[in-house]
């Protein structure tokens, strides 16, 4: 097999010429979570549990339709792609049936990516498990081998699953991911990394329900792995490696009392049981369930209503004919009853709780587990089998490991874990942006350093105005990257999802094309992984079918850099009238009804609160609104091979200037000169200015098949070398601040100090 056109060397990435590269990538693409045939994106009911006969073929878009896409993404200056696919695409209809027409689909589709440059790594994508239980991910037929009926979840709140809600266009915002915390995902997890200790019962075709799980699943992947290797053109370029499950998810395990929400669960949101209620609404029994909401500081709990499922239970009854897969399920596994109840946990014929710690202690030796011990034992056994079989296939491998979200990572530095060619994958989003779709530009809290007990209490952990909110999220991924280097080693760390949703504010921008809130908290999120110094990124995300109306077609969720409904960026330059984001005092960003001494005044009342109530009226009347999607904040300079070692930098938006410093042991090579990628559309020929430490430098446009992108190109000598690169500064709305804004934001700076 021909050398990775990538290489690691210790904490940085190299190319051939070992000139340091930035990652600079993008999530392609999130409908790849949903098949394209029959067409169902999760707000489509119409044949939705006839799971086994779908096709992702299509999923990210048609190969003829390729080229145009990935063209737009080189000249938006992105040079690496996280390549979305899930395991139901690989294996949907039945364990060991491997759709092999997407596979070959998906090697013409990564032919077309690597005529452009990237560099891809593939993505076994998941959320809450699987499309049936609210998310996407894996096929159908692994809720059935776990002994549940994913067509009745929609009645006991198993899960909320949008195809199934009643009206799928008012499904809550982001409710989707309180699926982990309900019935189908806590079973399901708990036995993917833990079954042998916790549902020993659960035996399938001789096999615990763990290694059923884990098997196929790794041995859809490596089926994949091993596709694109006999492909003969893919591997090393564009492919370089696979990243580990996406967001992993212990279940209960380590619950200490499953009477309780644990302290842990930081994302409660509409109804909240604890698990012990989510057993009991999953056998058909009714509970008063607290309901929460979500606010400026995170989940508050507004109320309680009542789950009756009347009698419906989540488990497969015992009529279910369990033959349709070709299983043969353990006469000790009984259907029509459910799996904790059968291991002792519960009695169903008095609905007593008999061991509210089962999940709490290790059952083998009584070890008493948390989060780290999770980690470190039964999602490291998972990661360790995945990584042998991938590099089974390909044993040079970048292995892009992605431990739990927010979690401690694994302490494998100096142990035969702690691999070379290992990539730290953390995630990292706004959850105040996420949840609220509104940027606040006023206040925002520092999550991390609350999860890692840096604060005596939340209340410090509040950020006033803007740039303590920019530089907060900076030291947030600054401390993530840290911690990848204290416990996994030293290796690059490259955050392989983080973004920001577009429908903020009511879609307001969708009303007016001003996206100035959009283009402000954007430019928040590339400021802190450029001045956290991290090694890359991979932005989420890219969607070709994206509208206005569904978003990503996914949940509710809008986090695509494209739309249909958008304005297709111009080559070159830009104008204001262009952008549509010119200053607009009617913007959400403007509210003066925000200013209000209710929002001024920081307290504990109307932190709990989202922000204030959509009070603008859209503006739209006749004609074209739409903008540039916050391109200005996206389509952004950025190291692509440094000769020596990138020491610094950074893109202020509001300046139009771009800094960079790195160190070279040696002056550079005719043929090898540092190169940055400078967008014509904050640099146009004519109106920029360079100025440089020393050597020499040039701009040109780079064509790659049709993929037009700016360059700079500098040749310098070695030590400690500087460049200043500036543009066309033009306003860039009202989020990004003037005058009398900076003035508001003093305002509320000092209410809230005399509040707190």
């Amino acid at each position: 097999m021909a050398p990775l056109s990538l290489r690691i060397d210790g904490r940085t990435f190299r190319d051939s010429d070992n000139r340091e590269v930035t990652l600079h990538g993008i999530n392609c693409a999130a409908d790849a979570k949903f098949p394209a045939s029959p067409d169902q994106p999760s707000h489509v009911a119409d044949k939705f549990f006839e799971g086994d006969s779908v096709s992702f073929v299509n999923r990210p878009f048609a190969v003829q339709d390729a080229p145009s896409h990935f063209a737009r993404l080189r000249s938006w200056g992105y040079n690496t792609i996280r390549y979305v696919f899930t395991w139901e695409a690989v294996e949907h209809e039945g364990p060991g049936k491997y759709d092999e027409e997407w596979i070959q689909y998906t090697i013409q589709i990564l032919r077309v990516a690597k005529e452009f440059g990237f560099y891809i790594f593939m993505d076994p994508h998941q959320d809450v498990w699987s499309r049936f239980t609210g998310g996407s991910g894996a096929p159908m037929w692994t809720i059935y081998a776990c002994g549940l009926d994913p067509t009745k979840f929609a009645v006991n709140e198993a899960a909320l699953v949008q195809n199934t809600y009643p009206e799928p266009a008012n499904f809550p915002k982001m409710i989707w991911a309180t699926n982990y915390s309900r019935l189908a995902c806590q079973v399901i997890f708990t036995v993917f990394f833990a079954g042998k200790e916790f549902a020993p019962k659960a035996i399938i075709d001789g096999k615990n329900i763990q290694d059923y799980l884990q098997d196929h699943y790794i041995g859809a992947v490596t089926h994949l792995a091993k596709r694109i290797k006999e492909a003969g053109d893919l591997w090393g370029d564009p492919v370089v490696g696979f990243e580990s499950v996406n967001e992993p998810n212990r279940g209960i395990i380590g619950y200490q009392d499953i009477t309780a929400v644990p302290s842990e669960q930081k994302l409660q949101l509409g109804t909240s049981p604890t698990a012990w209620q989510a057993i009991l609404t999953g056998s058909g029994r009714a509970c008063e369930v607290d309901t929460w909401d979500f606010g400026g500081l995170g989940p508050f709990k507004s109320g309680s209503t009542l789950v009756d499922p009347q009698g419906t239970a989540a488990w497969l009854p015992k009529s279910y004919p369990d033959t349709k897969y070709g299983w043969k399920r353990d006469p000790g596994w009984r259907l029509g009853e459910c799996l904790w109840a059968q291991h002792g946990v519960w009695d169903p014929e008095t609905d007593t709780l008999l061991k509210k710690d089962y999940f709490g202690k290790r059952p083998t030796d009584g070890t008493t587990i948390d989060y780290d011990y999770f980690t470190n034992h039964w999602y490291m056994d998972h990661y360790r089998a995945y990584t042998k079989s991938i590099k089974s296939v390909f044993p040079d491998s970048l292995m892009f490991c992605q431990p739990p979200v927010f979690e401690i990572p694994p302490s494998i530095k100096g142990t035969e874990d702690d691999d070379p060619n290992l990539i730290y994958c953390p995630h990292f989003y706004d959850g105040i942006t996420l949840m609220s779709k509104k940027w606040n530009r006023v206040w925002n809290v520092d999550v991390f350093g609350i999860l890692r007990g840096k604060y005596l209490t939340p209340a410090f952990a509040i950020k006033i105005g803007e740039n303590a909110i920019r530089n907060c999220f900076a030291h947030q991924l600054a401390a993530i990257r840290q911690e990848g280097l204290d416990y996994m080693g030293n290796h690059p760390c490259l955050f392989s999802e983080i973004g920001i949703p577009y429908d903020m504010d009511d879609k307001y921008a969708y009303k007016t094309g001003n996206y100035s809130s959009q283009i402000a908290a954007l430019d928040a999120n590339h400021f802190a992984l450029e001045e956290s110094k991290v090694n890359g990124y991979t932005l989420w995300t890219y969607v070709a079918t994206n509208n206005h109306y569904w978003g990503d077609q996914w949940n509710g969720e809008d986090l695509s850099i494209f739309s249909l409904d958008d304005k297709a960026v111009p080559p070159g330059a830009f104008t204001e009238t262009e952008s549509r984001a010119s200053l607009d005092t009617s913007s959400p960003s403007y509210s003066r009804a925000q200013s209000s001494s209710e929002t001024l005044g920081v307290t504990p009342g109307n932190l709990r609160k989202t922000l204030s109530a959509d009070q603008m009226s859209s503006k739209s009347g006749s004609g074209d609104v739409r903008g540039l999607r916050a391109a200005e904040a996206f389509i952004r300079p950025t190291p692509v091979a440094t000769h020596g070692d990138v020491k610094r930098f950074g893109f202020d938006l509001k300046s139009s200037t771009f800094t960079f410093s790195l160190t070279a042991s040696s002056a550079t090579a005719e043929s090898t000169p540092t190169i940055v990628y400078l967008p014509e559309f904050h640099f146009p020929s004519g109106q920029t200015t360079v100025e440089v430490s020393g050597g020499k430098w040039s701009i040109s446009s780079e064509e790659t098949n049709g993929a037009v992108r700016q360059i700079l190109q500098w040749w310098h000598a070695e030590g400690d070398q500087t460049m200043t690169v500036k543009g066309v500064v033009r306003k860039q709305g009202g989020a990004l601040g003037t005058e009398e804004d900076e003035g508001y934001l003093q305002q509320c700076q000092k209410a809230a100090c005399a509040v707190m």
